[in-house]
C-alpha cells in the first residue's frame, strides 16, 4: 500500500497491484522511493528543491501521460508534471504526490521543407537548437540550452532572437494536448482555438502538452554576438544612454545588461576577477555585416575592459551563459518588467550590486519588442506585449547557510524596484512565494484564463503551477 495525497487534502492508500498494473500498461516504467529513476526524477535544477513525490511515472509518450492522468482522477491523487526540470519555483515536485515524468519525450522532428518542427515536451533547448540548425533554422527560444522546451513555451518564451521573429508561443502553430478528464486534444487557432490561446503563456493549468508543433525560421549558422564588459562604476553613465540605443534598435538586433562580480572567464584579464562589472550581451538576427554595423554605437560606449563581439555559431552561443547556471546550486528569483530605465532605477540597482550576497549572484535586464509588441495584447494569454525591459534578480549560492541572506537581498532589491514597475512580470521568473502575483501578472487577460480553466479543467487538477483558478460555473457561462 503507498500513501498518496489526495487532490483536495489528506491521502489516498492506493494497492500495491494497482500501482503495478499501471507500470505494465505503460511504455515507461513506475518509479518508487528506493530505486535509480526515482531519483533522477526527483532531483532537479534549483537544488533549494529537495522533495520526495510518492510515486513517479516515467512517460515515453502521449498515451502513457494519458493514463497517467486518468490514473490519478480516478483515485483523487495531487500530481505535478516535470518536463526540463528547470522551474525556478519547483512546482514540478510535490512532496508526497504523484509526479510524471516528461524527460524521457526528446524526439524534435524537423521539416525543412516547411519549416515547422515537432518537438516533445522533455526536450531541452540545446536538443531543439541542434536540430533545426543542422538545417539552417531556428524556434526562437531562450538563453540556456539546458531549459526544457515545455515550460518555456507555456510560460512565454524569449530570447536573443525575440525581437526579430517573436515569442516562442507566437511561432507555437499547434499543440497536441492531454485535457484534466483524460482525453487527447489537438488545439491551434482553428481547432479548440480557446485553449491555444490560453496555452500561450498561461502556463500548465490546462493540461499536458506533449507535442508542440512549431513554424522556424532561417538564421546561422553564426550569427554577431558576444559580450562587452565595462567597470561597474560606469554603470550609471552608460545604462543611461542605452536606452536610446535600444529605442531606435533594428529589431534583429538585442542588448542585454548582466550586472554581477566578473567570473574568472579567459578573455577578462585577472585583475578583473571577482569584481563588479556591467556586461552589455548582444546579437544580431541577421545579416552579418548588418550586424556590425547596428553594434557600432553598442561599442561605442565608455572605455570597455573588454569587447569579444564577434561571429560565434548560434549553437553555441545559445549555450554561452549555461556555465553560470549549472544544477546543483541554490537558486532564488524576483522578476519585474520596465517600461523604461530612469535614471532613479539605475542608481538603485548600481548600489545593490555593490551588496552582492555572494558572487555567483547577479541581476539581468533583457530589453524586448519588435516583433513581439506587435502582437495585439489578447492575441495570447501572455499580457505584456509593449516593448519594455524584463530584470531578473538571480541570487544563486551553494550552501543553506546563506538562504536568508540571498534571499532577503533579492526580496529588498524586488521591493526597491518596484516603483518603477509596470505591474506586469515574466511568469517563468517567479518563484513559488509569489502566489498572490498571479492575477496582476495576467491582466486583463485573467478573466478569460479563468473561464477557459473551468472549461477544461473545472476541478482544478492542474494546480501544481502559478495557479490559474477556474472561473465559477456561473461566470464562466457568461
Amino acid at each position: 500500500m503507498t500513501k498518496i495525497n489526495a487532490l483536495d487534502s489528506g491521502f489516498v492508500s492506493v494497492e500495491d497491484d494497482l500501482i503495478a498494473n499501471l507500470d505494465v500498461s505503460l511504455r515507461g516504467n513506475v518509479f518508487q522511493p528506493g530505486t535509480s529513476g526515482y531519483e533522477n526524477a526527483r532531483v532537479i535544477w534549483n537544488a533549494m528543491v529537495d522533495r520526495k513525490p510518492a510515486l513517479v511515472i516515467h512517460a515515453k509518450g502521449a498515451s502513457d501521460v494519458q493514463q497517467a492522468v486518468r490514473f490519478a482522477r480516478k483515485h483523487n491523487l495531487m500530481m505535478s508534471i516535470r518536463s526540463g526540470g528547470h522551474q525556478i519555483a519547483g512546482h514540478a515536485v510535490v512532496d508526497g504526490a504523484v509526479l510524471l515524468d516528461l524527460s524521457g519525450m526528446t524526439s524534435v522532428s524537423v521539416d525543412p521543407g516547411a519549416r515547422t518542427a515537432r518537438v516533445e515536451p522533455g526536450a531541452l533547448l540545446g536538443d531543439v537548437d541542434r536540430e533545426t540548425q543542422a538545417h539552417g533554422l531556428i524556434v526562437p527560444l531562450g538563453i540556456n540550452s539546458t531549459t526544457g522546451i515545455a515550460g518555456l513555451t507555456l510560460g512565454g518564451g524569449f530570447g536573443w532572437t525575440t525581437r526579430r521573429f517573436g515569442m516562442t508561443i507566437d511561432n507555437l502553430m499547434s499543440a497536441e494536448v492531454v485535457t484534466a478528464d483524460g482525453g487527447i486534444v489537438t488545439c491551434s487557432k482553428d481547432q479548440h482555438a480557446d485553449l491555444f490561446w490560453a496555452l500561450r503563456g498561461g502556463g500548465g493549468n490546462f493540461g499536458v502538452v506533449t507535442s508542440f508543433h512549431f513554424r522556424l525560421h532561417e538564421l546561422g549558422p553564426e550569427v554577431m554576438s558576444g559580450l562587452i564588459v565595462h567597470p561597474i562604476a560606469d554603470a550609471p553613465s552608460l545604462l543611461g544612454k542605452l536606452t536610446s540605443i535600444t529605442d531606435s534598435a533594428d529589431d534583429a538586433l538585442t542588448v542585454w545588461t548582466v550586472m554581477r562580480k566578473a567570473p574568472p572567464l579567459p578573455f577578462l584579464p585577472e585583475e578583473w576577477h571577482g569584481k563588479e562589472v556591467l556586461i552589455f550581451a548582444a546579437c544580431y538576427a541577421g545579416d552579418m555585416a548588418k550586424g556590425e554595423k547596428a553594434m557600432a554605437d553598442l561599442r561605442a560606449l565608455g572605455d570597455p575592459i573588454v569587447d569579444v563581439i564577434g561571429p560565434h555559431p548560434f549553437v553555441g552561443w545559445q549555450a554561452a551563459f549555461d556555465p553560470l547556471l549549472t544544477p546543483g546550486e541554490r537558486n532564488y528569483w524576483k522578476s519585474h518588467d520596465f517600461a523604461g530605465l530612469p535614471k532613479k532605477a539605475i542608481d538603485t540597482l548600481v548600489a545593490a550590486i555593490g551588496n552582492l550576497p555572494d558572487p555567483q549572484s547577479e541581476v539581468f535586464i533583457a530589453h524586448v519588442g519588435g516583433a513581439m509588441a506587435r502582437v495585439p495584447v489578447g492575441d495570447t494569454a501572455y499580457p505584456e506585449r509593449s516593448a519594455h525591459f524584463i530584470m531578473n534578480v538571480h541570487t544563486r549560492w551553494s550552501t543553506a547557510e546563506m538562504d536568508d541572506a540571498c534571499i532577503g537581498w533579492a526580496r529588498k532589491l524586488f521591493d526597491d524596484m518596484k516603483p518603477y514597475s509596470t505591474g506586469s512580470a515574466y511568469v517563468n521568473f517567479m518563484p513559488e512565494d509569489e502566489v498572490d502575483r498571479v492575477d496582476n501578472v495576467y491582466g486583463t487577460n485573467m478573466r478569460r484564463l479563468s473561464e477557459i480553466k473551468a472549461k477544461y479543467d473545472p476541478d482544478n487538477f492542474f494546480r501544481c503551477n502559478h495557479n490559474i483558478r477556474p472561473a465559477d460555473s456561473a461566470k464562466a457561462a457568461e
